[in-house]
């Protein structure tokens, strides 16, 4: 039985260990069973799922998804942690701790061996630091991937689902919303956690396309675009692509990409919609070819 969402039973087990946190992993642990509970309903997870957890901690969601999941893998960075999962996860036999930094596991590996390469659920309590490059980097791997539904700093899940015009849109909107549909499910206070963290979280889930929503000749090319663009959010989209200087080519050429969109070359980037990005990255890339 999932025990840990209680703060009394948490405290009691980081006594037993002596357990110190330590700010460089950026760990707050999660003691609201309603919250905990949320995050399953949310995630979708059933008996038939193979669910990724990173950075379990003591165990607190790992608990919750042993008993709805079929069978859970848990990545988790810190050492101290591994004698503290082993005694409360003990009950469980569809659960395997893995201590490594999850952006040096080979997630396609794990899939194939563990689910047959059928799509995974990912599920998480992220760190704050490193939401971005844990996010980007199981999209990025091509990992087969259902959903990913995490806990991230409520700012964070603000621009991941936004659109053009909006100032926390940028490219993380952008780049999640290429791969995967964005919906915040539960929005969590900072009582929520041990020890409390000086913002308020989220609970987004990410559902990933079968296919991007969109079509560009080099996915590449897309995001490098994309980057170029927000580099210096408050110059034009011209001038933002000319500075990043790797398109192969010149200004007035970026500028006659631009107009070929049907925009003005004054406009900003972030007026463009994720179609708009994929239309002018292939109108770069003709060019690119064509020169």
């Amino acid at each position: 039985m999932a025990t840990l969402g209680n703060s009394k039973n948490t405290i009691e087990v980081l006594q037993k260990y002596g357990f110190r946190f330590q700010k460089k992993f950026g760990q707050n642990f999660l003691i609201h069973p309603p919250t905990l509970e949320g995050i399953i309903e949310a995630a979708g997870v059933t008996k038939e799922d193979f669910v990724l957890e990173i950075g379990p901690g003591i165990g607190t969601m790992t608990q919750y998804l042993c008993e709805a999941a079929g069978s859970v893998v848990a990545v988790e960075v810190d050492k101290n942690l591994i004698p503290i999962l082993e005694d409360t996860l003990q009950e469980y036999d569809n659960v395997e701790v893995i201590n490594e930094d999850i952006l040096k596991v080979d997630i396609a590996k794990l899939a194939q061996e563990r689910n047959g390469g059928k799509p995974i659920k990912v599920v998480a309590n992220l760190p704050y630091y490193i939401t971005t490059p844990i996010i980007m980097g199981l999209f990025e791997s091509h990992v087969p991937l259902e959903s990913i539904t995490i806990m991230v700093q409520k700012e964070v899940a603000d621009r991941m689902k936004e659109g053009p015009g909006s100032k926390e849109y940028g490219a993380l909107s952008l780049a999640v919303q290429y791969y995967a549909k964005p919906q915040i499910m539960l929005e969590v206070p900072p009582s929520c956690f041990m020890p409390q963290p000086n913002v308020g979280s989220a609970v987004i889930r990410l559902t990933c396309h079968e296919k991007p929503p969109v079509n560009v000749q080099d996915e590449k090319l897309l995001f490098q675009i994309i980057r170029a663009s927000f580099n210096q959010r408050r110059k034009t989209l011209a001038n933002g692509l000319s500075n990043f200087g790797s398109f192969g080519l010149s200004k007035e050429e970026l500028q006659q990409c631009i107009e070929e969109l049907g925009v003005p070359a004054t406009i900003r980037g972030e007026a463009l919609s994720l179609e708009q990005f994929a239309q002018l990255s292939n109108i770069i890339y003709e060019h690119r070819l064509r020169g």
